[in-house]
Formats: structure tokens, C-alpha cells, sequence
């Protein structure tokens, strides 16, 4: 997959979520499972979200996704029955036609462990890949995969929670490529994310310390949700809602055309 848009993979990330933020709302990151419902729709898929959304996850299938709620685990093992792998993930993207959307792959520790980190980074330049999340990996453990992305410029996301401690979200923030993942609730991923009124104070200080772009995942579900947070971040992450849009046969860019605010 060529890179359509110019810079760096992770400054093509931070280009595309402020660039939709100046715009007066906030940048959609988009997430589906790789190969689910089906691996023969993967690139269909991909090419459908990546058209609407500013920023698409890939979430690579894990046997035991633990920061994720049921409907990821659903498709995640659907897509491990059907024989997704890391590796088919990155030769679909390799062969598949470039996307506009920057791309990030979203996988535990093991398959990346597995892969080889550095055969993963060359793998990943060569199929456009622009960054990884990494949901079970501590900060503290990450120096050699950030060191293996590095000369490909590829960005290591880092995640925050509503109970991250000041000096601990000082320095993850500051650590953090591409943007940082702010978590909104303190459970998995698939649930109602408290009320903006409730997470103000929190946001105000990821933004605060953050000097990338900060987006606001896990729980996002509709249009109110995403108008609501208008001015607190700078893109907001829909997963769960997304992969049951794509397990009903519904259209995904129906769906995230339906997330944009009206603009004011």
C-alpha cells in the first residue's frame, strides 16, 4: 500500500486529526476487526470506513483481548475461527488499493511477540501502516518496540484512564505518538461513556499535558455523544458501535456520516 498523503506516518495522524478539528468537530477514529464478519469483505470494509473516517484502527483478533467488552471479543474470535492472522492482515494491506485515512493496527503484546518486532516494523512501513495501540503493554516495557517503529517513524500510541495518577499521565502524554488514547471509563471497551460533564476536568488535564492530538474512546456510540465532546478533545475513537453496524450488514459510512455534527 502506497502512502497517499505526504510526511511521516505519524505526522500523516496528527495532520489528519487536527485537520478536522479545525473544521469545528471532532475527528472520527473508527475501528473494525480485521476480517470480521468476513475476511472475504475485509478490504470492502476497510476502503468503506477509511472513506469517512479521518483516522481507522485495525484490530488485530487476540484470544483473550482483555481491555475489550463483548462485541470485540465476539468478533475478534469469529475472525480467529476464520483464520485471521497478523500475517494475512499485512499482506490484505500490502496488496489492497492506499486508503486516505491513516491507518494504526490495535493488538496485544503476544502476536506482536510472535511476529518479531522487527520484522513487524518493516512489514508494517511497507503495508502504510502509521501506527500502533497496544492495550496490554506498560510504558515501562515499551522501549523496544518504540525503538524497532522509530526508523520507520511509525507512532506508538499511548492510553490514559480517568484514574492515571498526574505524574504517570505527565509522562505517558509526553511519550505518546500520533495522539494520545484517552480511555473514558475505567471498564472494557462497548459500554456508555459517563457524561461529559463528569469527564470535563479529566480531559481539560490530558489535554493539558499532551503535546499531540488527544482522542477520547470506549463508549462512543452516537451523534449526541460526539457533540457533547466538541471542544474537550480533538477526535473521538467508535468501536464496538462500529463492528455491530458491520456484523448487522448495515453501512458503515451511513453510520459515521451519522456521528458528524451538524457544523455550526
Amino acid at each position: 500500500m502506497s502512502t497517499p498523503v505526504a510526511g511521516t506516518p505519524t505526522e500523516r495522524i496528527v495532520a489528519a486529526l487536527r485537520g478536522a478539528a479545525k473544521q469545528g468537530q471532532p475527528a472520527l477514529v473508527a475501528f473494525l476487526t480485521a476480517g470480521y464478519p468476513s475476511r472475504a469483505q475485509f478490504r470492502e470494509h476497510l476502503s468503506d470506513v477509511a472513506g469517512c473516517a479521518d483516522v481507522v484502527e485495525i484490530g488485530v483478533p487476540f484470544s483473550d483481548p482483555m481491555a475489550d467488552g463483548v462485541t470485540i471479543q465476539r468478533s475478534s474470535e469469529a475472525a480467529l475461527r476464520d483464520g485471521v492472522t497478523l500475517t494475512w492482515i499485512l499482506e490484505e494491506l500490502q496488496l489492497m488499493p492506499a486508503v486516505k485515512a491513516p491507518l494504526l493496527l490495535m493488538s496485544y503484546t503476544n502476536p506482536l511477540l510472535a511476529f518479531g518486532l522487527e520484522r513487524l516494523a518493516r512489514r508494517a512501513a511497507g503495508a502504510g501502516v502509521c501506527g500502533f495501540i497496544v492495550p496490554d503493554l506498560p510504558y515501562e516495557e515499551s522501549e523496544e518496540l518504540r525503538a524497532v517503529l522509530a526508523p520507520h517513524h511509525i507512532a506508538l500510541v499511548q492510553m490514559v484512564t480517568p484514574v492515571t495518577g498526574g505524574e504517570r499521565l505527565a509522562k505517558l502524554a509526553a511519550a505518546s505518538q500520533g495522539f494520545v488514547y484517552a480511555v473514558t471509563m475505567t471498564g472494557t471497551t462497548g459500554k456508555n461513556v459517563a457524561s461529559p460533564e463528569d469527564i470535563a476536568a479529566y480531559l481539560e488535564r490530558v489535554r493539558s499535558a499532551a503535546t499531540v492530538p488527544v482522542c477520547a474512546g470506549f463508549g462512543i456510540r452516537n451523534r449526541e455523544q460526539v457533540d457533547k465532546l466538541r471542544g474537550m478533545v480533538d477526535g473521538v475513537i467508535v468501536g464496538s458501535a462500529l463492528v455491530e453496524v458491520l456484523e448487522r450488514g448495515e453501512s458503515a459510512r451511513e453510520f459515521l456520516a451519522g456521528l458528524r455534527p451538524p457544523r455550526r
